[in-house]
């Protein structure tokens, strides 16, 4: 089994980062070869729209623009299981992972029927970081976010999405202008939960690795 796991959040030690690594050690634990990428590190765009991934005589399931995402998107189509953790700005993934969600699914895509080329199978573990509540989650994002990963069905595995909520944004808030946030209550919901859903991350992991 070949698990790939990316942190597509641009703090490579935060809660995201967190979250992957744990998922990455629950990959790990059920014998899977585990590749860990750091999505920021990488030079790369979202689709440029060439269409040479829908030209006759043109290899399908790849991504023909050349930069460092192609080869990742070439491992992703290899692998048996995908895990992605993305913190969320302003009600959506970051910038990143929209970029590899773009290139990664429009390759795989028929123009034909609008069916998917692939013929391989990849499970896929999303995990959504943010410093919302849970119940702004689910009135106000929720069906948004598991609207716009169905597309990853196209994949032909399984789609888990585990949501953590009310993250801590920084070590010490006196620094920063954050007065909308309770420095103390964030502290608690960390020491809580976080370490909860550092195990359900290292669970599922394992669970879509095997």
């Amino acid at each position: 089994m070949k698990t790939v796991v990316i942190n597509a959040s641009p703090r490579r030690k935060w809660n995201t980062a967190q979250i992957m690594k744990e998922a990455a050690k629950g990959a790990e634990s059920v014998g899977a070869e585990v590749e860990y990428v750091d999505l920021y590190k990488l030079d790369l765009h979202g689709c440029m729209s060439c269409l040479i991934c829908k030209k006759e005589g043109k290899d399908r399931c790849k991504c023909y623009w050349k930069d460092e995402l192609s080869p990742l998107i070439e491992r992703i189509l290899d692998a048996d299981a995908l895990l992605i953790g993305s913190p969320i700005y302003l009600s959506e993934p970051t910038s990143h992972y929209r970029a590899l969600l773009e290139r990664l699914i429009f390759c795989i895509l028929s123009y034909n029927d609008h069916s998917s080329y692939y013929d391989g199978k990849v499970d896929v573990g999303l995990f959504f970081t943010m410093n919302a509540p849970e119940d702004y989650y689910e009135t106000m994002m929720k069906e948004y976010l598991e609207s716009s990963s169905q597309v990853f069905h196209m994949l032909n595995g399984d789609v888990k999405i585990y949501p953590v909520f009310n993250t801590l944004q920084v070590k010490d808030y006196s620094k920063y202008e954050m007065a909308a946030f309770d420095e103390g209550a964030k502290k608690l919901n960390h020491e809580k939960q976080f370490p909860i859903d550092l195990e359900a991350a290292f669970k599922i992991g394992a669970e879509l690795s095997k």
